[in-house]
């Protein structure tokens, strides 16, 4: 499995403009680690919705390119997504899956990949190309740089290791919200908002 704190640091150090929506926990803490950007929506409270929220991104902005990256463990709570995002094939969206075997957040337990559950297979399935594992660096940079550039929709599914970042991501919806909604200027006016 690769360092995932090594993983992360790639990935960030890939991305040029992308809009990038995490999970929340530990993905969101590894990618805020790797490099914090105002183009980063760091999810908060919805296990499980990070690429349901990226489809709805990529939907709404067509002319961006959209990064979902989540866990395995959250993934598997909204398989649907899967389906959802095959039945719509938005051309600029690449979901990147942390895959460490293990619900790590809740304690550690196994999570089904640990035991044969393939995501990518599952993704195929759902008519999601690109699909692809990754064990090492070097073979993930490679596949990253591949499906960054390509239409999509791509999955890329990455076995990484439990090493966790050192710090916290942002814990304030509210300004994760506005300052993504800010640098998209898509922002209201909160002088002409009406309570």
């Amino acid at each position: 499995m690769m360092h995932r704190q090594e993983a992360a640091r790639a990935l960030v150090g890939a991305l040029t403009d992308q809009l990038v929506v995490t999970g929340l926990g530990n993905v969101a803490n590894d990618i805020f680690a790797a490099g914090d950007r105002a183009l980063n929506f760091y999810s908060r409270g919805a296990m499980g919705m990070a690429m349901s929220i990226a489809l709805g991104l990529a939907r709404a902005r067509p002319q961006d390119r959209v990064v979902c990256v989540d866990g395995e463990g959250s993934v598997l709570m909204n398989l649907g997504s899967l389906a959802t995002i095959g039945r719509y094939a938005p051309p600029n969206l690449t979901c990147i899956v942390w895959d460490n075997e293990a619900y790590q957040i809740t304690g550690g337990q196994t999570t089904p990949t640990a035991h044969g559950v393939d995501l990518a297979h599952v993704a195929r399935g759902c008519g999601i190309t690109g699909a692809s594992v990754s064990y090492s660096l070097e073979e993930f940079s490679a596949r990253l740089r591949e499906t960054l550039d390509a239409p999509g929709p791509h999955l890329l599914v990455a076995k990484v290791d439990r090493t966790l970042a050192e710090g916290w991501s942002p814990r304030r919806p509210a300004l994760i919200k506005y300052r993504f909604m800010g640098r998209l200027g898509t922002l209201e006016d909160v002088g002409r908002m009406a309570w």
